[in-house]
């Protein structure tokens, strides 16, 4: 078994609303149930979804990957149910980062008086791991390997790719584009099955055509870099990700014809997407 699904699809800040409604509002989190192992990448709001949806296969082992500690990151994470329920356990994973680590920033989210519940206070264990760059983490005896590199970021981010059996998943959000193509991302999405990458803008959005507000340096890439990447990469799918929470579903959508034709196998993330990667 490799496959992923999707929580949560948009980025900046949750989004609901009329305007949202197909493509979802909630903030990034993505279920990758591979080989034996239930994977989680990021803790946005899709998270606490995905937590009551698994209240049904108590007791729990999950891998939580953060690709950064913005709060469109983890602010699923205090309304994550299976972290109130004794026996399960909780891996999370993040980039060592010189500042804080990635237990001290989540249980500053939980202090007083930002949330009634303190993380020492869950019932679940939890089990954290800092993590260097290509640093691996193997599960499932080795069959599932696991490494991050870095993006551009203000603050930094780790993008993520995870191999099994010969096929690949990268999830690397949050991440703006250069003039040439970023090294690190090309190198992690190279020959992937499914590339999750940051598609936050339309390339007019991101320099501020029509009176627009530029977006350079603020960490985010458009569809027209990631059909870029997909085809140097030569991967199979491109899922355009981490959406704008100013764009309507038709504006996404939009983003997504665009990128199919320069890329032909891309699709715009929405919340309940599932992708075989066996099948792909």
């Amino acid at each position: 078994m490799f496959r992923c699904t999707f929580w949560g699809v948009r980025g900046s800040i949750p989004s609901p609303g009329p305007r949202t409604a197909r493509i979802g509002g909630n903030t990034s989190c993505v279920e990758v149930r591979v080989a034996d192992q239930l994977i989680i990448l990021d803790g946005g709001t899709g998270l606490r979804g995905l937590g009551e949806k698994l209240m049904r296969e108590q007791p729990l082992n999950a891998h939580l990957f953060f690709s950064h500690v913005h709060w469109d990151h983890i602010q699923g994470f205090p309304f994550f149910v299976p972290a109130f329920v004794r026996g399960n356990t909780i891996h999370l994973y993040g980039a060592r980062n010189v500042t804080s680590t990635l237990e001290d920033t989540l249980a500053g989210q939980m202090s007083y008086p930002n949330f009634p519940v303190r993380l020492g206070e869950l019932a679940a264990q939890m089990h954290f791991r800092d993590l260097h760059e290509r640093e691996e983490v193997l599960l499932a005896d080795g069959a599932v390997k696991i490494f991050g590199v870095p993006g551009n970021h203000p603050n930094g981010v780790f993008a993520y790719r995870i191999e099994y059996n010969g096929r690949s998943l990268v999830y690397a959000t949050d991440t703006e584009h250069y003039a040439v193509p970023d090294p690190n991302i090309l190198s992690i999405a190279k020959n992937a099955d499914v590339f999750i990458y940051d598609s936050q803008y339309t390339p007019e959005e991101y320099s501020g055509e029509g009176g627009r507000m530029p977006k350079l340096g603020w960490g985010h890439s458009t569809m027209a870099e990631g059909a870029r990447l997909a085809t140097l990469a030569q991967v199979k799918r491109y899922v355009l990700f981490h959406h704008d929470p100013n764009q309507s579903d038709d504006d996404v959508l939009e983003k997504e014809r665009r990128a199919q034709a320069m890329f032909a196998d891309s699709v715009a993330a929405y919340e309940g997407l599932s992708i075989d990667l066996e099948q792909l």
